[in-house]
């Protein structure tokens, strides 16, 4: 064999070895893809505070139907959205509000076509099972004996700007203002009334019927609507899972749990 065909025959091995050699390395890349794929991931979901129950219960029949986690973060809609302006790294987002999920979009920092409204909240009168007072009509706060009333910070809360502006409504604002304490978000604001440090609490219906006590509900024509919104983060490394849950809180295993809490669901009307 001459010197020109061992060439041509060792060009033609090589050329052979080394397609092999990409076709193993496409194979084993795409099983470690697909392997990747089905491990479980945890998802990280901020929640309004009114959501600490309700959100609690849907995501553990989520995690039981899919074999992922999901971590909650709640408090405060305006504070967890400044959080994602900020970058911390959440996958999805559910606010008391449906203008901070709009203001995020605004920014670029949601995936625009995961909106979605899941719930309207109401607001409540709440006292102490064990307490004297038991406030029928949101215009009862102007009485001497309720000496500290709780709402949540309007400057940054949902349910605090609905409290201020139901307050406003009745034309008693300017008369309960010094005597109101802040919470830093509604649950914490019912826990002020849930340890006797105020005497009543405008709280939300959602956290009102988890815990023994006298709520009465505040007419929603006394306040713009809470209409509460979700939506996937555009920074999201799992935004494929976090669609998921966003439907499956929207779906039939998600919406009779929000019901439960006293939210009127999309589609629905309050009666």
């Amino acid at each position: 064999m001459n010197i020109k065909r061992r060439y041509l025959l060792l060009s033609g091995v090589v050329a052979v070895l080394v397609a092999l050699s990409g076709l193993l390395l496409n194979q084993e890349t795409f099983l470690a893809q697909s392997l990747f794929a089905q491990r479980p991931v945890t998802l990280t979901v901020s929640g309004a505070a009114d959501l600490n129950y309700v959100f609690r219960e849907i995501g553990t029949l989520w995690e039981k139907e899919t074999g992922n986690k999901v971590r909650f973060n709640f408090g405060s809609t305006g504070q967890l959205a400044q959080q994602i302006e900020r970058g911390a790294p959440v996958d999805l987002f559910a606010a008391a509000n449906k203008s901070f999920i709009e203001d995020l979009d605004k920014k670029g920092l949601i995936v625009s076509n995961t909106k979605a409204l899941y719930g309207r909240g109401r607001i409540t009168l709440w006292t102490r099972e064990d307490g004297k007072l038991n406030p029928k009509s949101i215009r009862d706060l102007t009485r001497p004996e309720y000496k500290r009333i709780a709402i949540a910070n309007p400057d940054h809360a949902p349910y605090g700007i609905a409290a201020r502006e139901a307050l406003q409504s009745v034309g008693i604002w300017d008369t309960v203002k010094p005597r109101l304490v802040l919470g830093e978000n509604i649950r914490q604001t019912q826990q002020y009334a849930e340890t006797g440090n105020v005497d009543v609490a405008i709280a939300a219906l959602s956290l009102s019927i988890t815990k023994p006590g006298k709520w009465e509900l505040i007419p929603e024509n006394l306040h713009k609507p809470i209409d509460q919104m979700l939506a996937v983060v555009k920074s999201s490394k799992h935004q494929r899972q976090a669609q998921h849950f966003a439907r499956f809180i929207n779906g039939p295993k998600g919406r009779p749990l929000m019901k439960k809490y006293g939210f009127v669901l999309p589609g629905e009307t309050v009666k």
